[in-house]
């Protein structure tokens, strides 16, 4: 029998009725070393990557949100027992850390999406007597201060962004992409206490900015501050 394993909370915690999980199969809490384990017990090797799998995993994960903040496993996490067991102990004081860090914590999620667009160049003098080669050197040299124009927008967009809710935030990721429409992906690990601020702080935010468009969701599991070293060294669950 193989465990399917979808998050941990802290402590010894009793959730009540969870329902189903991945491929309609039951989820029940195991509780050793102080954790909270949601788990499903399984007869195969893998789950299949399917929309609904997928689905069901995030809302088992999601379930217990509103009473504590899990620390989310990988989809297609599949473990024996006792690896579960080894591995909880083993890891204990790394994992501790890592809920102390997102303790009371949710994550929030803006995404800015723009219209990039090159500086505008003075008219070259040289109409059309250049050759070949001079034509190639001018349109690298355009496409390069095109790519250097973007990527100082696209980081005074992230400046900006932070320093409007720094004073929110617990830990933050943010991914820029300047060549693409959209530019960034920031992922905010705030105090639910501060969830309603927070949402009104972006709100005010946009407006300031009428040239972009933004994307807030959430609140989520704290996905993108789950540590990489907290989860098993071989992901084999997934078909």
């Amino acid at each position: 029998m193989k465990l399917y394993v979808y998050c941990l909370a802290e402590g010894d915690e009793v959730f009540g009725e969870l329902g189903l999980g991945i491929s309609g199969a039951a989820v029940r809490v195991l509780n050793t070393s102080g954790f909270s384990v949601l788990l499903s017990e399984l007869d195969s090797d893998s789950v299949p990557v399917t929309r609904e799998n997928a689905l069901a995993h995030a809302a088992v994960v999601r379930s217990i949100l509103g009473r504590t903040t899990p620390l989310p496993f990988r989809f297609g996490t599949i473990v024996t027992d006792q690896q579960l067991r080894n591995y909880l102990a083993t890891k204990k004081p790394a994992i501790e850390t890592k809920l102390a860090q997102v303790r009371g914590c949710v994550e929030m999620s803006v995404k800015i999406i723009w219209q990039n667009s090159e500086p505008e160049e003075p008219e070259s003098d040289h109409g059309n007597d250049q050759g070949a080669g001079t034509t190639f050197l001018e349109e690298k040299r355009r496409q390069l201060l095109g790519d250097e124009h973007d990527a100082a927008k696209a980081a005074e967009i992230s400046d900006w962004l932070h320093g409007s809710v720094a004073s929110m935030l617990r830990d933050e990721q943010v991914t820029l992409r300047p060549a693409a429409r959209l530019v960034l992906s920031a992922a905010h690990l705030i105090e639910r206490v501060n969830i309603g601020r927070y949402r009104e702080k972006v709100a005010q935010t946009c407006r300031k900015r009428p040239e972009l468009h933004f994307l807030l969701s959430g609140p989520w599991p704290p996905y993108s501050f789950a540590n990489i070293e907290l989860e098993f060294k071989s992901q084999f669950g997934v078909s």
